[in-house]
């Protein structure tokens, strides 16, 4: 499927809505854990760790070591993160403001 079909959906927009109603590490935990396996929290977890390793300037081998992802999927987060869409920036910005 592609993203643009997946985006199309109204209730893919309904989700994207209610996320932004979360408020609280606790609300987020308790989202994330009705919605993924523990399995997917981990990689979304690990997906955010490698964003954040390698805008801090890390080498993809560095990253691949520290997180145990394949070269592969380093190179997938890295090219989202300096992509147009620009979730992972946006994300890493808000999280390092609040926790600074």
């Amino acid at each position: 499927m592609k993203v643009e079909d997946v985006l199309a959906m109204p209730e893919v927009d309904r989700l994207f809505s209610a996320l932004c109603l979360v408020e609280t590490t606790d609300e987020a935990r308790a989202v994330m854990l009705d919605l993924c396996s523990p399995g997917e929290i981990c990689d979304l977890a690990q997906r955010f760790e490698m964003a954040r390793l390698l805008d801090r300037g890390a080498s993809y081998l560095e990253v691949s070591d520290k997180t145990g992802a394949s070269s592969t999927t380093v190179s997938r987060v890295s090219k989202c993160l300096n992509g147009e869409v620009g979730g992972y920036r946006l994300l890493l910005e808000r999280y390092e403001s609040a926790t600074a």
